[in-house]
Formats: C-alpha cells, sequence, structure tokens
C-alpha cells in the first residue's frame, strides 16, 4: 500500500486562511482540522492517499525537509531565516501578510533615528534575518535569541528593541512599542521536498492545483 502523502500545515491564523486555498486544490480535512481545541495532530482528507498535520509554523519546514512531510505551508520569514536547501518554493499562496520589523518603546522612538544606529541590541526568534539586514548597513546587530513574549524584552531590561512579525500593530501598541523600521514583507509559501518532487509522481499534480487555487483567488 502507497505511503499517504502528507502537507503539513502551521496552526494559528495561518491555518484558517490555508482552508479555502486547500479547498480551490480540491482538498477537504476533516471537521476537526480547523478546530483550535482538537488535539489531533494527524488529520484525513476527502482526498484517498492524502492527509494534513497541523504544527508550529517554524516547524513546518522541518518536516518538509526531512521528508516526513512532503508538502507544507511555510511563511517566508522561516525560509529566510533557515537554509534550507532540501526544499522548493513554487508557489507563493498570498496568504499571511505581515512583516518582520524592528520595535522598540514609545519614548526611546520619540528621539531615536534608525539612519544613525552603529550597533542595535535586540531580542528575537530571527537572529540570522537580523544580523544579516543590520549588516548590509554596516550596523553590529546583537541579538538574543527568544521564541516568544518579545515585548516583554524592553520592559524587563532584556534588550531595549525587538525584531518580531507585525500585522495590525495592536500587540506592539498594548506593549508601549512602536514599529520604527521594517526589514522585510512576509507571505506563506508552499514548499515541497525536492526527493519527494522527483520520486512521488503525486507531488507535482498537487504543486499545480495549489497554483491554479491561488491564480483564481487571484483572479476572483
Amino acid at each position: 500500500m502507497p505511503q499517504p502523502l502528507i502537507i503539513a500545515v502551521p496552526k494559528g491564523r495561518i491555518l484558517a486562511e490555508a482552508l479555502p486555498l486547500l479547498a480551490a486544490a480540491g482538498i477537504h480535512p476533516e471537521a476537526s482540522f480547523a478546530d483550535g481545541d482538537s488535539r489531533a495532530l494527524r488529520f484525513a482528507t476527502d482526498v484517498p492517499g492524502i492527509e494534513l498535520i497541523r504544527v508550529r509554523a517554524f516547524d513546518v519546514a522541518t518536516f518538509v525537509a526531512h521528508g516526513a512531510a512532503q508538502l507544507g505551508i511555510v511563511g517566508s520569514d522561516v525560509l529566510a531565516e533557515f537554509d534550507y536547501s532540501e526544499l522548493y518554493a513554487p508557489v507563493d499562496l498570498g496568504i499571511g501578510h505581515c512583516r518582520l520589523s524592528v520595535a522598540e518603546p514609545v519614548a526611546l522612538a520619540a528621539g531615536d533615528d534608525p539612519r544613525g544606529w552603529s550597533h542595535v541590541h535586540v531580542a528575537t526568534k530571527y537572529p540570522h534575518v537580523t544580523q544579516a539586514h543590520f549588516a548590509r548597513r554596516g550596523v553590529q546587530a546583537e541579538c538574543v535569541k527568544l521564541n516568544g513574549a518579545m515585548e516583554l524584552a524592553p520592559t524587563l531590561g532584556l534588550a531595549p528593541r525587538i525584531v518580531d512579525l507585525v500585522s495590525s500593530g495592536r500587540t506592539l501598541k498594548e506593549n508601549g512599542l512602536v514599529e520604527v523600521e521594517r526589514i522585510m514583507d512576509v507571505t506563506s509559501r508552499l514548499v515541497v521536498n525536492r526527493a519527494a518532487m522527483k520520486t512521488r509522481a503525486d507531488v507535482v499534480p498537487l504543486v499545480e492545483a495549489f497554483r491554479r487555487a491561488v491564480a483564481g483567488s487571484i483572479a476572483a
């Protein structure tokens, strides 16, 4: 019996945005897939031989790169942070729009000019992207690696600035921070395991189905 084709999808808001694209590509998961209270991680679909897994956003790329899943939905921020030579990213899905930005306390920003920085100390879960961004400007970046609660770093003295994803900016505002510099715009991409692309006949048709789904959503 052939192994099922696994698609890794990130938890959270991207999952809700991905559901219409999955449907447009002809894939409808079981109802519990969209249930945020469900503890299940692996789900059947109405397509024989295709299953979905629901994992943390940063873990999607790892599952696909190591062949545990054949396809996945990954933010371009994750692809920029980690150099996954095993991944091919053929389709920009046009969902998950946000930006990776530098933010700092409102009081600091009032008299600050990012153009004058020569050294920055930031808390972030994107140290490689952050250091590369500032290196291009000749600025030395010292990064403290955090995986969450980034907004606490300035108020508790861990680092005066943060680099994090920003969507509406509400979380920054509620924690007394303001966005002062944009590093990159972010969208979610369809990623494919390169080996699976070459060895499994069911991968390429699915990639094309997602490509058509994106084209259809743009046309609509």
